[in-house]
């Protein structure tokens, strides 16, 4: 059962990665690397590494997805 849900989760890392490389929009961008951190932050806990975790949540997830935001909203008009 781990196995499976360890493959699980690199489909939706793989997915995610090329989905948010692929995308025109750069806020779908953004909001599918959210998906990927959050992945990446679930397989971490499987992997029994708790302070990695909290470390990828905290910064990509948190702070890296916020700036990312606030500057395309800034930037929107600007080509």
């Amino acid at each position: 059962m781990e196995q499976i849900l360890y493959y699980l989760l690199l489909i939706i890392l793989l997915g995610s990665s090329i989905f948010a490389i692929a995308t025109k929009n750069l806020l779908i961008s953004v909001i599918t690397l959210t998906v990927f951190s959050g992945s990446l932050v679930m397989l971490y806990v499987f992997l029994q590494a708790p302070d990695v975790a909290l470390a990828e949540i905290v910064i990509s997830g948190g702070i890296t997805t916020g700036l990312f935001i606030v500057t395309i909203s800034k930037t929107e008009g600007l080509e």
